[in-house]
């Protein structure tokens, strides 16, 4: 039996259903009974006054000896609907059982007005008001009632108009609800089936960034560069198998056939030592090969947490350039540093020096290599969120069919046969770059020259705020 799941875009509409739903039933509750209570006190302020003019009436009369037990009524005229007053003596033994009987009122009453001077009652039709005065030395209960039409009739009104609006706001209620969580399920549910989109034959498409919504938008840029990743995995296992086999062929290859033809036939001392020779300096291109793979494989998004320290890198340029200078004088770069900005602090990110110093390192000696040692323009600048490095050599740059395999591991360009190279350095820059959330982008013209920009976030965009 299959157990049916509830959405939460249904979740959200129940709740908000319920939300609004208790919120009209307690203004409702209260504007009725705001105006139920209302209509209690002037009805007992209206019969207060009656029960005052009829105290005043009888206390103006010349004679007013009524008997015990006697209910002098009075109907006549009537101010307030269906009103009956009623005047009688104070019993000696204060029993009103049969003046309660007579009038159809608890006999509590009455006795709440002698304790109290003044007291109201209401039953189900009529309200009661009763206070005492003092005629000739004897005490006199003078009291008035009347039915209130308003509470019996009008609330009675109010009670179904309020009910009709209940049901008519639970109606739209119902409608806003399912409309806003439609509303604010629907750039998740965009974003859903964008992601079943993606699958191993198309990791280039990127989810779309959704217009005003900040927290959405942190998801997609969090997706997006989760997807940056896995592309860069992908596209390094799937050229990886092919360039790594061909290029650790080619020395083996070399190695099996100086050695086949030395053991074919007897050779000369000298002989053997040339072809160990031969094989020791192939022996070592496959080492710096397999050492090169490594440093992919450490820098290719493989998990590996990468010691991170707050770089400058104004500094690690310029140490990168003396370190090239020292390796090959004929290295020729110029620093343009017109850029610069004046806040030095725009110029630190987030790295592990190594490794931007390796990726640096690489780009700049790729400029210098396949520009014949003409002068390499590099050039630092920054924005308020990111440093910038470009460099530009005036070489032999890349055909432009070559320019979507440049970051193939051990690809070399059809133009740099005369160039000594394994093609590593670039992909290994990308990745080092990617690892420090920035962007490494090459544009090239055959014959013309090369540029390379390389965009790290600065480290203060980096951190949160406080930080």
């Amino acid at each position: 039996m299959s157990k049916k799941v509830v959405t939460n875009q249904t979740k959200t509409m129940v709740l908000l259903m319920l939300v609004f739903t208790a919120i009209i039933l307690l203004f409702s509750g209260l504007v009725y009974f705001s105006i139920v209570n209302f209509s209690h006190q002037r009805f007992y302020e209206l019969l207060k006054i009656r029960t005052a003019t009829i105290v005043q009436i009888e206390k103006s009369k010349d004679h007013l000896d009524l008997p015990e037990n006697y209910i002098l009524n009075s109907l006549n005229d009537e101010e307030l609907p269906m009103e009956r007053d009623y005047v009688f003596a104070v019993p000696k033994d204060s029993n009103f059982r049969k003046i309660s009987q007579e009038v159809h009122i608890p006999d509590y009453f009455f006795k709440s007005i002698v304790k109290k001077g003044e007291a109201n009652y209401n039953d189900k039709e009529f309200y009661y008001i009763g206070q005492t005065f003092r005629y000739d030395d004897k005490d006199y209960i003078a009291i008035a009632s009347a039915k209130n039409h308003y509470v019996i009739y009008y609330l009675g009104f109010l009670k179904r108009t309020l009910i009709t609006c209940i049901v008519l706001s639970l109606f739209f209620s119902m409608i806003f609800s399912f409309y806003l969580s439609k509303t604010l399920f629907r750039p998740i549910l965009k974003i859903t089936g964008k992601v079943k989109e993606i699958s191993s034959e198309n990791l280039h498409l990127r989810l779309e960034p959704q217009p005003d919504n900040k927290e959405l938008n942190e998801l997609v840029d969090t997706f997006n560069g989760m997807l940056n990743r896995i592309e860069t995995s992908f596209e390094t296992q799937n050229h990886l198998i092919g360039n790594v086999s061909h290029e650790l062929r080619t020395p083996l290859t070399s190695i099996m056939g100086e050695a086949d033809v030395a053991l074919s036939i007897g050779r000369t001392a000298d002989e053997y030592k040339e072809t160990l020779e031969i094989i020791l300096d192939e022996a070592e291109k496959l080492d710096k090969k397999i050492k090169a793979l490594l440093m992919i494989a450490q820098t290719g998004f493989d998990g590996k947490i990468q010691k991170m320290d707050k770089v400058r890198i104004d500094q690690l340029l310029w140490d990168v350039i003396e370190t090239l200078r020292k390796i090959d004088s004929r290295n020729n770069i110029y620093l343009d540093i017109s850029m610069l900005p004046d806040n030095p602090k725009k110029l630190k990110v987030q790295g592990n020096e190594q490794l931007l110093h390796l990726a640096v390192a690489n780009i700049i000696n790729n400029g210098c290599k396949y520009s014949n040692f003409q002068q390499v323009k590099v050039s630092l600048g920054a924005t308020d969120t990111d440093v910038y490095i470009i460099v530009k050599d005036f070489g032999i740059g890349i055909p432009e069919v070559e320019m979507n395999k440049i970051y193939d591991p051990f690809f070399r360009a059809s133009n740099t046969k005369n160039y000594e190279g394994y093609g590593i350095g670039l992909p290994l820059a990308r990745n080092i770059v990617r690892m420090h959330q920035g962007e490494l982008i090459v544009s090239s013209h055959e014959n013309q020259g090369t540029t390379v920009q390389m965009r790290f976030p600065n480290f203060y965009s980096t951190k949160p705020e406080g930080v």
